[in-house]
C-alpha cells in the first residue's frame, strides 16, 4: 500500500511533464504525436530497443544507489560523474594489465573500479566528518578532478593513450569482458550486477545494524550520537560506500558497453543518478524502476533526433520536464527537512 501511495503522484508528475512536452513541442512547429511515437518505440519498440534502454540504465542505476545510500545519511553526494570515472579506468587498466582466468578477472575488474571510486568518496567522507566540509562542494570539486585526470591519462602523451585517432585506452582482454546479451547490442551482464547490488544495498540499509545506523545518523545526527552510534565513522563509510558504488557503474560501463576506458564516456550518469535516486524516493529497488525510466528517456530521444521528426535539443526539453516534474517535490521535501535539522525516513 505505501507503494500504491509513493507511485501515484510520481505517474502523476509523469504525465503532467509529457503534457507540458507536448505543448512545447507544438508551440515549436514539430508534430507531437511524431515526437512521443519516436520517443515510445526508441525505448520499448522492439528488443533492440529494450536493449538499448537498458544499456542507458545500467550506470544509472549504479549512480542511483550511490546517490540514494549517502543521501539516506544525510549526505548530498554530488562526485559519482567523477567516482564513475575513475571506476571505468582503474577497471579497464586491470582489464588490460592483468592476466586471469575469465569470472576471476571479471571479478578482479570490478573490484578495482569499486575501490576506485570508494577512495575518491573517502576523501570527502572524511573532510566532513572531521572537519566538517561541506561534501556538496567537495565531491562536485572531486568529480572535476576525477575527469580531467583520467581525460589526461588517454590524451596523447598520455601514459595509457591507446590509439591515435582517439582519446582512449586499449581495448580490454576478453578474459575481463561482460557478455552481451543480444548480437549488435551492448547490454551486458552489468545491468545483472546492477539488480544484485540494489537487492544487496536493500538488505544494508534495512536489514543490518549498520544499515540502521546508516539511517539514523540521516534521520538526526544529534539524537544517534546520544544514543551511542559512531556519526562521524558512519559519514564517512556512506561515501565510501557511494563512491564503490559509483565506481562499480563505471566498471560495468568500461567491462560490458565499451570495453575500455573512453575520454567523456558518460553523458552525465553520474548526474542522472541524482535524479534516479530522488525519483526512487531513496529506496534501492526503487532506484531499478527509477534507472529504467531514465534509460528510456535517453534512449528515446536519441530515437526522436535519429529519426528527425524533432532536434535532440527538444527531446532534451521534454526529458527535462519529466525528471523536474518528479524530482521537485522530493528535493523541496528533503530541503525543508534539512532546515528542521533533521532528515524524514520511510520504511522499505
Amino acid at each position: 500500500m505505501r507503494w500504491t501511495k509513493e507511485l501515484i503522484p510520481i505517474a502523476g508528475a509523469i504525465v503532467l511533464a509529457l503534457g507540458i512536452g507536448a505543448i512545447v513541442t507544438a508551440l515549436t512547429g514539430y508534430s507531437v504525436p511524431a515526437v512521443f511515437k519516436q520517443l515510445v518505440i526508441g525505448a520499448f519498440g522492439d528488443w533492440y530497443q529494450l536493449a538499448q534502454t537498458l544499456t542507458q540504465a545500467t550506470p544509472i542505476l549504479f549512480t542511483s544507489l550511490s546517490f540514494l545510500i549517502a543521501f539516506r545519511a544525510g549526505l548530498f553526494n554530488i562526485g559519482a560523474e567523477g567516482q564513475l570515472y575513475l571506476g571505468a579506468f582503474f577497471s579497464a587498466w586491470a582489464g588490460f594489465s592483468l592476466r586471469l582466468p575469465p569470472v576471476l578477472h571479471t571479478v578482479v575488474c570490478l573490484l578495482f573500479g569499486a575501490v576506485a571510486g570508494a577512495i575518491w568518496g573517502f576523501i570527502p567522507g572524511w573532510l566532513r566528518a572531521k572537519r566538517g566540509a561541506n561534501e556538496f562542494v567537495t565531491t562536485m570539486m572531486l568529480s572535476y578532478v576525477a575527469i580531467y585526470l583520467t581525460s589526461w591519462l588517454v590524451a596523447p602523451g598520455g601514459p595509457y593513450h591507446g590509439t591515435q585517432w582517439a582519446n582512449q585506452t586499449v581495448r580490454i582482454a576478453t578474459s575481463a569482458q561482460f557478455p552481451r546479451f543480444i548480437r549488435g547490442a551492448q547490454l551486458s551482464w552489468g545491468i545483472v550486477v546492477g539488480v544484485l547490488i540494489a537487492f544487496i544495498v536493500w538488505y544494508l540499509l534495512f536489514r543490518t545494524p549498520r544499515g540502521y545506523e546508516l539511517r539514523a545518523v540521516g534521520q538526526n545526527p544529534l539524537a544517534a550520537e546520544y544514543g551511542g552510534i559512531n556519526v562521524a565513522r558512519n559519514l564517512i563509510l556512506a561515501l565510501v560506500l557511494a563512491g564503490a558504488l559509483a565506481g562499480l557503474g563505471g566498471a560495468a560501463e568500461t567491462l560490458g558497453t565499451h570495453r575500455r576506458f573512453i575520454e567523456n564516456f558518460s553523458p552525465g550518469y553520474g548526474w542522472d543518478g541524482i535524479a534516479g535516486g530522488l525519483i526512487a524516493r531513496a529506496h534501492p529497488l526503487g532506484a531499478i524502476l527509477a534507472a529504467v525510466l531514465m534509460g528510456a528517456l535517453r534512449a528515446g530521444g536519441q530515437a526522436v533526433d535519429r529519426a528527425g521528426v524533432a532536434p535532440a535539443d527538444l527531446a532534451s526539453v521534454i526529458q527535462g520536464l519529466v525528471i523536474f516534474f518528479v524530482v521537485a517535490p522530493e528535493l523541496i521535501r528533503y530541503l525543508r527537512r534539512l532546515r528542521r535539522g533533521k532528515l524524514g525516513d520511510t520504511e522499505p
